[in-house]
C-alpha cells in the first residue's frame, strides 16, 4: 500500500476522533483550551524544526513583510475557526460542527468561482445547488442558519486558500502562525492566572497533560496530512477527506446522543447528496484527464 494513503488515513482518524479529545476538556474554558492549543502547539513545533534542522525559512520572513502579513491574516481565520470548533464541542453541537466539514469541499469550489473566476462544470453547479438547498432546509426547519457549520466551512476555506499560495512548507507556515498567536495566548493564561481563574494551575496533573497535549494533537495530524498528501493524487486525499467529518457526525449521533431527527437527516441528507455528486464528478475528470493522450 502507497505509504501516503496511511498517512491521510491517519491524518484524518485523529481529526474525526478530536471531540472525544476536547470532551475530556469539558470543564475548561474555549478561550482556555484555544490558548493552550496555540502554545503547546509552538512548543511542539519549534522541538520539531529544531530537531529537523530546519532555520532558513526564519530569513525568509524577516526579509519578506509581505509574508508575515499573509500569515498573521491566516493565523486570524484559523484562530477563529479553532474557537468555534472547541466551544462547539463543549455546548453539545458536534453534529453541527461536523456540517461545516462537510460542507468545506462545495464551498471550496464556490470560493473558486467567486476569488478566482473559476468556471464551474455542470455537475458542480448541481452539487452547489443541492447544497444550498439543504443549507435553506436546514434553516427553515431551525428558523435560523446553521451558522456553526458556515462559520466553520468559510473560515476553513479562506485559511486553506489562503495558504495555497503562500510561500512556506506546512510545518514552516504553521510554526509563524503559532508564534504570531503565541504572544496573545500567553498573555491571555497570564491574565486568568493573576485573576485566579486558570483551570491549568488548579487542575490534577492528569488534566495538565491533558491540556499540554493540545499541542501534540494540533501538530500530528497536520504533519501526517502534510506526508500524504505529497504522496497521493489530489483526488483520493479529497475522498479520503470526509473521513473525519463522518466521524465527528457518528460521535456526535452515537457517543453524545445529540438530536439528529427527520427533519435534520433531511438537510444533511442533501448535502451528502451533493457531496456524492461532487466527489463522483471530480474522480470522473480526473481518470478521463489521466487518461488523455498526453497523459500516456
Amino acid at each position: 500500500m502507497n505509504p501516503g494513503i496511511l498517512y491521510a488515513l491517519g491524518a484524518y482518524l485523529l481529526w474525526g476522533v478530536l471531540p472525544l479529545y476536547l470532551h475530556l476538556l469539558g470543564s475548561v474554558s474555549a478561550m482556555e483550551i484555544l490558548a493552550h492549543r496555540i502554545v503547546w502547539s509552538l512548543v511542539t513545533v519549534a522541538i520539531l524544526l529544531a530537531v529537523l534542522g530546519r532555520r532558513a525559512w526564519l530569513r525568509r520572513v524577516i526579509e519578506q513583510p509581505a509574508l508575515l502579513r499573509r500569515f498573521a491574516v491566516t493565523a486570524g481565520f484559523i484562530t477563529v475557526n479553532w474557537l468555534l470548533y472547541i466551544w462547539s464541542i463543549g455546548h453539545g453541537h458536534v453534529v453541527d460542527a461536523s456540517l461545516g466539514y462537510f460542507m468545506n469541499p462545495l464551498v471550496n469550489v464556490v470560493m473558486g468561482a467567486l476569488l478566482l473566476h473559476e468556471r464551474l462544470r455542470g455537475w458542480q453547479k448541481a452539487s452547489v445547488l443541492l447544497a444550498a438547498l439543504g443549507v435553506a432546509w436546514l434553516t427553515w426547519q431551525a428558523g435560523s442558519p446553521p451558522w456553526i457549520g458556515l462559520v466553520l466551512a468559510v473560515s476553513f476555506s479562506m485559511y486553506g486558500w489562503l495558504r495555497r499560495t503562500a510561500a512556506l512548507g506546512a510545518i514552516e507556515g504553521f510554526a509563524l502562525e503559532a508564534a504570531l498567536l503565541a504572544p496573545l495566548a500567553l498573555g491571555y493564561l497570564l491574565w486568568l492566572w493573576l485573576d485566579g481563574s486558570l483551570v491549568f494551575a488548579q487542575s490534577s496533573t492528569g488534566m495538565r497533560l491533558l491540556l499540554a497535549c493540545a499541542g501534540p494533537a494540533t501538530t500530528v495530524p497536520l504533519l501526517l496530512f502534510a506526508a500524504g498528501a505529497r504522496r497521493i493524487p489530489f483526488s483520493l486525499l479529497g475522498i479520503l477527506q470526509y473521513l473525519a467529518p463522518t466521524l465527528q457526525w457518528m460521535t456526535g449521533v452515537f457517543v453524545f446522543h445529540e438530536v439528529f431527527d427527520p427533519h435534520k437527516a433531511a438537510g444533511f441528507g442533501l448535502i451528502w447528496l451533493a457531496l456524492v455528486i461532487y466527489a463522483a464528478e471530480s474522480a470522473w475528470v480526473g481518470l478521463r484527464q489521466s487518461r488523455a493522450p498526453g497523459n500516456a
